[in-house]
């Protein structure tokens, strides 16, 4: 059997709650600055682990992430004493339930670079990916030799039969190690599975097909870069995965939301007055700001395949008519859902891409624009760590 897919050889799983505060993975750096700002979330937190250079203490001591690495270090390992207990040669079923998604996987080590007979890629990209983050990530992961949180691989085909022997197992296993509900209202249960026959037949399943990243393209390729071949990651075909809308939000630009709407005029894009409450369909876009929005159709593609609307959004309506630089700080990424917040120019609400767009492109070989999907539901960082 190959083991590009393969059990935990050394870990740990928490004991009790998770330390620190319940911040969504996807966090931008200032969420994460100002989570950390909270009095004790920056003290004994497995965020502040993940993220060492932006804490308060680091802020004020003028420490970059290679300085504040030996204090991570030293912190992890004070929180895998106190926390956490050891275990190896585990894998993990996992299975959580919540109001955006049900999902049974499986908490394994996946190989990030490993290729099969014909040069492709058994974890496959699905998404672009920030370079910057990519670098940051996998300096963490290097510092520490240890993963704190998963990339969610589902299968490139069918995962029905995967789906299907977790959730038996899972009944076999009896009550979980890990009960635990998250602040979303998500309720997340984890099970151990140690080296025997059984745990070889799920493994075997696990890696009968290429895995997509569903949720995770920066840590995938982090863990790459890395050069651990490890990967930390929740193998799941669902069975009630979702995709949520992912929108981007400008902000510093100094425009107003009726000099954005003249901007896209100008190049010939249709631009409709629209309301705040409004959805976007697939193929445009409604921008709010306050307590005005309008609707843009955008244009239409002379490329074959499916269009993602977020790149003929960055290009197009970002770069080429406000004139902002699309890997700029003045646009990011926003999970719908999510607050805004007070600084923002304007939001750019979109469609969730259909999975069958997300194959489609995987198909032609090509990748979608970076934080084009979000994948519900997530697994919950720091139930199961792994040492690479």
């Amino acid at each position: 059997m190959s083991d590009w897919v393969r059990p935990v050889r050394h870990g740990w799983v928490v004991r009790g709650a998770v330390p620190g505060p319940d911040v969504d993975e996807f966090a931008d750096p200032d969420r994460v600055t100002a989570a950390l700002a909270a009095p004790g979330a920056a003290e004994g937190t497995l965020l502040a682990v993940q993220h060492p250079h932006r804490t308060p203490a680091a802020l004020v001591g003028g420490l970059g992430l290679t300085a504040a690495l030996p204090i991570a270090r030293a912190a992890l390992e004070r929180l895998q004493t106190e926390h956490y207990r050891p275990v190896t040669d585990v894998i993990a079923p996992y299975s959580v339930d919540g109001p955006d998604g049900t999902a049974f996987g499986l908490l394994c080590v996946a190989d990030p670079a490993a290729v099969g007979t014909d040069g492709q890629a058994y974890v496959r990209h699905t998404e672009e990916v920030y370079p910057d983050v990519v670098a940051e990530r996998a300096a963490v992961l290097s510092g520490l030799g240890c993963a704190t949180s998963a990339a969610m691989l589902v299968p490139a085909g069918d995962g029905r039969r995967l789906t299907d022997l977790i959730v038996e197992l899972c009944g076999e296993l009896g009550e979980p190690v890990v009960s635990t509900l998250d602040s979303g209202g998500r309720r997340h249960r984890m099970w151990l599975l140690g080296a025997g026959a059984r745990q070889d037949e799920i493994l075997a399943v696990a890696q009968e097909q290429p895995l997509l990243v569903a949720d995770g393209n920066h840590r995938v390729a982090a863990a790459a870069a890395a050069g651990h071949g490890s990967l930390l990651a929740l193998v799941t075909g669902g069975p009630g995965l979702r995709i949520g809308s992912i929108n981007r939000v400008l902000s510093g630009t100094g425009l107003s939301l009726d000099e954005m709407a003249r901007r896209w005029r100008a190049i010939g894009l249709d631009v409709r007055p629209s309301t705040p409450r409004d959805l976007a369909a697939k193929g445009e876009v409604v921008v709010v700001a306050g307590n005005d929005a309008v609707r843009v159709l955008l244009p239409e593609s002379a490329e074959r395949g499916p269009v993602i609307d977020h790149g003929v959004v960055e290009q197009v309506l970002v770069k080429q008519a406000l004139g902002v630089d699309p890997d700029g700080p003045s646009l990011r990424a926003l999970p719908g859902g999510q607050a805004v917040g007070d600084a923002a120019d304007a939001v750019i609400l979109l469609a969730p891409v259909p999975f069958d767009d997300v194959l489609a492109v995987h198909d032609a070989g090509k990748r979608m624009p970076r934080k084009a999907t979000y994948f519900t539901p997530k697994p919950r960082s720091g139930l199961l760590l792994a040492d690479l």
